[in-house]
C-alpha cells in the first residue's frame, strides 16, 4: 500500500502561508462570533451562541436584509433580461463595434464602485430628484450586468450554432428556435449568472454607501453603521452567517451546475 509522506518544501510553505493569509481572517471572525464576552475581541472570551441569536432580534438587520434581498434578486433578474439578448446578439451576429459594446458593458466592473455611486448621486439623484431607491436599484443592476453578459456568453460559446439552424430549417421561427433550443441548453449558464450576480449585489458596499438614505439601507451598510455605535460580537456573528450563506450558494451551484465552467 502506498504511503503518503508530508514534506515541507519552500513551495508548500508558500502555499500554506497563502492559505493562512486568505482563510485566517475568516476563521478569526467565526471564532469571535461565538465569544461569551460583551465586546468584539479575539481570542474569544469563552464560548456562547447568544450573539448568533441576537442577530435575528435586531430590527434594522431584518429590514436591511429584506432590502438587500430585493435589490439582489430584482437587479439580477433585470440584468439577465438585458444580458441574455445582448450576449446572444454578440455571439451569433457580426455586429459593428461589437468590441466597443463589450467594453461599455464591462465598464461597471472596471470603474470603481465609489465613482459609480457618486456619479448617480451627483447627476441623477440631486439634479433631477430621482428616488434614492430607484437609483440604488439601477446601480445594482448596472454592476451585475457585466457578469450576466460574461457568463451567458461563455455558455453560448459552448453551444453549437448548427442546432439552432437545424430547428429553423425544420420550420421553427428564429424566435421560436431561441426559446425552444437555445434557452433550454444554456439554462445552466443563466442560473450560474444569476447566482454570481446575486452574491455580488448582496455584498456590494461602495455604491450602496453613496445611495443609502433614511429607511433605505442595505445590510452591509447597516452593519457599518451598527459598528459605529455598538462594538459587540453580533457583527462577527452576522458576518459569519453571511459568509457561510455565500459559500453554501456557490458550493451548491458548483455541485449541480458546474459553476466553474462559466466563471
Amino acid at each position: 500500500m502506498r504511503q503518503l509522506r508530508f514534506s515541507l518544501t519552500p513551495s508548500s510553505l508558500i502555499l500554506w502561508l497563502v492559505i493562512a493569509f486568505l482563510i485566517g481572517p475568516f476563521l478569526i471572525i467565526v471564532a469571535a462570533s461565538f465569544s461569551a464576552g460583551d465586546t468584539l475581541a479575539f481570542p474569544p472570551q469563552g464560548l456562547s451562541l447568544k450573539w448568533i441569536f441576537k442577530v435575528f432580534t435586531v430590527e434594522s438587520f431584518r429590514q436591511s436584509f429584506v432590502t438587500s434581498m430585493i435589490l439582489a434578486i430584482g437587479g439580477t433578474l433585470v440584468a439577465l433580461m438585458l444580458g441574455v439578448p445582448a450576449s446572444y446578439a454578440m455571439s451569433r451576429y457580426r455586429l459593428p463595434f461589437a468590441e466597443t459594446v463589450r467594453t461599455i458593458v464591462s465598464a461597471p466592473v472596471i470603474v470603481p464602485g465609489i465613482i459609480v455611486g457618486l456619479a448617480l448621486l451627483r447627476y441623477f439623484v440631486v439634479p433631477i430628484g430621482m428616488p434614492i431607491t430607484l437609483a440604488l436599484f439601477l446601480a445594482h443592476t448596472a454592476l451585475v450586468l457585466p457578469y450576466a453578459v460574461r457568463v451567458v456568453s461563455a455558455s453560448l460559446g459552448n453551444l453549437r450554432s448548427d442546432m439552432e439552424e437545424a430547428a429553423v430549417l425544420l420550420g421553427c421561427s428564429r424566435l421560436g428556435a431561441f426559446f425552444r433550443v437555445v434557452l433550454p441548453n444554456i439554462r445552466g449558464g443563466i442560473l450560474s449568472a444569476f447566482i454570481l450576480g446575486f452574491v455580488t449585489s448582496f455584498n456590494q458596499v461602495p455604491v450602496s454607501l453613496f445611495l443609502s438614505g433614511p429607511g433605505v439601507r442595505t445590510l452591509p451598510v447597516d452593519m457599518l453603521g451598527y459598528m459605529e455605535i455598538v462594538f459587540d460580537p453580533s457583527i462577527a456573528a452576522l458576518s459569519s452567517l453571511l459568509a457561510f450563506l455565500s459559500m453554501g450558494i456557490v458550493l451548491l451551484a458548483e455541485r449541480f451546475l458546474g459553476f466553474s465552467r462559466y466563471v
